[in-house]
């Protein structure tokens, strides 16, 4: 009988053939593999290699940090939570404490693990560890040389708003938002 918790013994598996790197850049690297399908057949997928990233949801005078930026992807600005990728070796946890720090010039006492979850998971890699904070101490913003933002506690309302006005529109963010709003309606998460 077949294991179907080792991810290589499952009905779907598709065995890895051959990998072809494409790209290597700063962030991210892209390469195109040839595998196996469950039938027999061949087929190529796209992936894109992503170092994994921690996202914050920090609570102040309940109201959420967030941080206005242009996204060059989008060609817009975008309200997201504080969020950045890990560093190599970097525990993720270390991580958000640090980016909430770098983006928004406050600093998590104590922190506490939401969820991890995968960004695209058709063509990439990338987890993004959530983390959840209501202790905040006054730090100080270090901003990275090419990050441009700037940084505001909104309302419950206020973030409903955005949505709708399509200025919060990014996955981290939106699930930021409504897992904020369930702990404000229920008491948890």
């Amino acid at each position: 009988m077949k294991d179907h918790n080792q991810p290589s013994q499952h009905p779907f598996y598709e065995e890895t053939l051959e990998t072809k790197p494409i790209f290597e850049g700063k962030i991210i690297s892209l390469q195109v593999d040839t595998v196996r399908l469950p039938n027999g057949e061949t087929a190529t997928r796209e992936i894109v290699r992503h170092p994994g990233a921690v996202a914050v949801v920090a609570l102040i005078d309940n109201k959420m940090l967030v941080v206005e930026q242009f996204r060059k992807p989008l060609e817009r600005v975008q309200v997201e939570i504080p969020a950045g990728k890990l560093d190599a070796g970097e525990e993720p946890e270390a991580a958000a404490k640090r980016e909430l720090e770098e983006e928004t010039g406050y600093r998590a006492r104590s922190i506490e693990h939401l969820h991890s979850f995968s960004t695209s998971p058709g063509f990439a890699e990338e987890v993004v560890h959530l983390y959840f904070t209501d202790d905040l101490e006054q730090g100080s913003v270090h901003l990275d040389d090419e990050e441009f933002l700037t940084c505001e506690a909104i309302t419950l309302e206020q973030a409903m708003a955005y949505i709708k006005e399509g200025r919060i529109s990014d996955a981290k963010t939106l699930l930021a938002v409504y897992a904020w709003r369930m702990r404000t309606l229920t008491g948890s998460f």
